[in-house]
């Protein structure tokens, strides 16, 4: 019997009003955020006019420096230790044939993703504590590259999976051994996939809070964990300003990973 074409779901009606009210659900508190971060005054909801003077404060506020710093620094590090694990964790389950089992393996890798964070955040502490290893700057830095490494690695997989493995047989059959065909052939065309697995557990671990709040000490101050201190004492626009900054710098990060992503389906 033959089966009835099904109808695109965008014909449903009052899809289109659905899809809207999504989005504007979705964007109008982002967008809120960033219009009163330009406010004067010094109100979140009562507009007082236009002033780029809370971003001054906050460029020259030198807590968030040092916040900012530590953020960058350890999601710099973090992204690209955890890029260089996944890298390998992909060539092992794409490549190599002693894996037998590599549905296993795949959600062994993908299982932080699973994983609630909190209940990540507390096993991580306890890890730590258990094996005496002091709070601070190096706890985040593991904590984060170890949650950055399933982010990491499925861009690196879905690349891998796309490329045309007789490029690399042809450069054994041209006596190249398996480091002179992984540096001249797999490398060049797995680079999108490394910048774009790269970028993404850039901006995860940039963006976290709950496991870094867990595991960091006094002395590992990350841009999220300041941003919700000062949320203690009162929601004010240099606290917008903040945020707003932290929004383009992920949103240049997304856009970037997703046009290296359309790159990589395209070549």
């Amino acid at each position: 019997m033959a089966h009835k074409p099904q109808k695109d779901i965008r014909t449903f009606p009052g899809f289109g009003l659905l899809a809207g009210l999504a989005i504007v659900f979705l964007y109008a508190p982002i967008t809120f955020l960033i219009f009163y971060s330009f406010n004067s005054g010094d109100s979140v909801s009562v507009w007082s006019g236009f002033s780029i003077r809370w971003y001054q404060k906050v460029i020259a506020n030198s807590d968030i420096q040092v916040a900012a710093i530590n953020s960058l620094l350890i999601a710099t590090v973090a992204a690209s230790v955890a890029t260089v694990l996944a890298m390998g964790a992909a060539l092992a389950t794409t490549r190599s044939r002693r894996i037998k089992n590599t549905g296993s393996v795949l959600a062994l890798l993908t299982l932080p993703l699973m994983v609630p964070e909190i209940v990540s955040a507390v096993s991580t502490l306890v890890l730590f504590v258990t094996i005496g290893l002091k709070l601070g700057m190096i706890t985040v830095l593991l904590a984060h590259i170890v949650f950055c490494i399933p982010f990491a690695y499925l861009p690196l997989k879905a690349r891998l999976e796309a490329m045309d493995e007789s490029l690399e047989d042809a450069a054994s059959d041209l006596y190249a051994t398996s480091v002179q065909a992984f540096r001249f052939v797999t490398l060049p065309l797995l680079l999108p996939g490394v910048m774009s697995g790269f970028l993404l557990a850039f901006i995860i671990s940039l963006d976290d809070f709950i496991i870094t709040s867990m595991v960091a000490g006094p002395s590992a101050t990350t841009l999220p964990i300041y941003i919700y201190s000062m949320l203690r004492l009162g929601i004010t626009p240099q606290v917008n300003a903040i945020s707003t900054i932290l929004i383009a710098v992920s949103t240049i990060i997304v856009l970037t990973s997703a046009i290296l992503g359309k790159t990589r389906k395209t070549q």
